[in-house]
């Protein structure tokens, strides 16, 4: 095996030990500056079909969430045109 593919595996098995999630609460931000998701400022992202989704970006960690109605239905107000975010999203609890 050359170096250039033991370089190759290590880092996949690096990116992929990312992707272990053994966590259980996804109401916490778990970053170097946590919060209760609770606490963080959301905006909409609207979908290519118009449809709103909850958005939030604290700088290295982002959460997104279809908005639903009562119902569980999705809701599709038209807040803004289709694959844009509207609203104090970026960096979640400071926005810009």
């Amino acid at each position: 095996m050359t170096i250039k593919t033991s370089i190759l595996i290590l880092g996949a098995a690096v990116a992929l030990a990312g992707c272990v999630d053994n966590k259980r609460n996804k109401t916490v931000d778990r970053g170097f500056d946590s919060h209760p998701v609770s606490e963080l400022n959301a905006g909409i992202w609207v979908d290519p079909r118009g449809c709103d989704h909850w958005i939030i970006d604290d700088g290295v960690e982002g959460y997104l969430s279809a908005r639903l109605d009562k119902y569980g239905k999705p809701v599709c107000s038209g807040i803004a045109q289709p694959n844009l975010a509207v609203g104090d999203f970026k960096k979640g609890s400071d926005p810009i």
